[in-house]
């Protein structure tokens, strides 16, 4: 057994015991950091945690959503304005394209009104996704400068969407009544469709943000995945008039891509002509069915690699 030796003040030297041996020795970092409580410093919390965390962080995505919202346009001499320019100068440009030079408008009754709800509608899934993909990789500093859930990034940016296209709204009602639709109760159907897009659109933002993070590519490719999207979702054109001739199964794949779900219900609500009968079958039920898949998927994928973000 060793000893241990000290000098004292007037330079003998003491001979003592040995320190008697610590409880912990022996045992591994590992061990250690069970037995006093200890954990991984920006470890993954359990999913229910990490549910509580964010929904804790509920008033910063908020005003996280407002101050971007406000943010967006300041350089430009219109401003906000343009969050409802954009999408009608889109639908005059397919207007011009798709309904007077191709004549998609043709068997289509208020053409005008169909083509500019297709395209905010369309605009803000979008919108959603382009926020998403660049929700980490554009937000590195202030990830790694606080602690928070990370999630809070893409979901406040699709709220940020959300709010846009509400103030939109006012927009495009103005030119379904222009056209001559009357408002009927049918119009209370906008609730549900918004919010189960809105579940879609965030589940998708979530998804699209974690790939982000790490491919950072993939914000240049995404504008040319979203448009091929577009061209497929029926919104310069009547899925149902399109396909009359076309194989069964390719009207299958085209009527329940979720884009053209909440497009057909949002023109349901608002627009006459567009009747029951146009609509696929059990249209709702793929609109619930896409928000809870997307919207409950995104957010488990995107929180499984929630220590990976901002790192590297």
């Amino acid at each position: 057994m060793s000893t241990v030796s000290e000098t004292t003040h007037n330079g003998a030297v003491a001979v003592g015991a040995p320190p008697a041996p610590s409880a912990d020795d022996g045992l591994s970092p590992a061990e250690l950091a069970a037995k006093y409580g200890l954990s991984v410093s920006g470890a993954r919390p359990g999913l229910a945690e990490y549910t509580r965390q964010l929904w804790g962080r509920r008033h910063f995505i908020n005003e996280f959503a407002k101050a971007r919202t406000a943010a967006q346009y300041t350089q430009a001499r219109l401003g906000q304005l343009w969050q409802v320019m954009t999408p009608l100068l889109n639908a005059a440009v397919y207007y011009l394209i798709f309904g007077l030079l191709i004549g998609t408008s043709k068997g289509i009754d208020n053409f005008i009104a169909f083509l500019v709800t297709g395209v905010f509608i369309f605009t803000f899934t979008q919108s959603s996704v382009m926020s998403g993909v660049r929700a980490i990789a554009g937000n590195l500093g202030l990830i790694r400068a606080l602690h928070f859930p990370r999630a809070s990034m893409p979901i406040a940016l699709t709220l940020m969407q959300l709010q846009q296209l509400l103030m939109s709204m006012f927009v495009l009602f103005t030119i379904v009544l222009m056209t001559g639709e009357t408002p009927d109760m049918s119009w209370f159907l906008v609730i549900p469709a918004l919010l189960t897009q809105w579940v879609f659109n965030t589940g998708l933002a979530l998804i699209v943000a974690r790939l982000g993070s790490k491919m950072t590519d993939l914000a240049q490719l995404m504008p040319f995945l979203l448009r091929t999207w577009m061209y497929m979702s029926g919104v310069m054109y009547s899925i149902d008039k399109l396909t009359a001739s076309a194989p069964h199964y390719v009207r299958i794949l085209l009527d329940i891509n979720p884009a053209a779900v909440y497009i057909d219900l949002m023109r349901f609500a608002l627009i006459d002509s567009v009747t029951g009968s146009q609509m696929p079958p059990h249209v709702w039920a793929s609109a619930v069915a896409w928000a809870l898949v997307v919207g409950v998927g995104g957010y488990i994928y995107f929180w499984k690699a929630e220590e990976q973000y901002g790192r590297g």
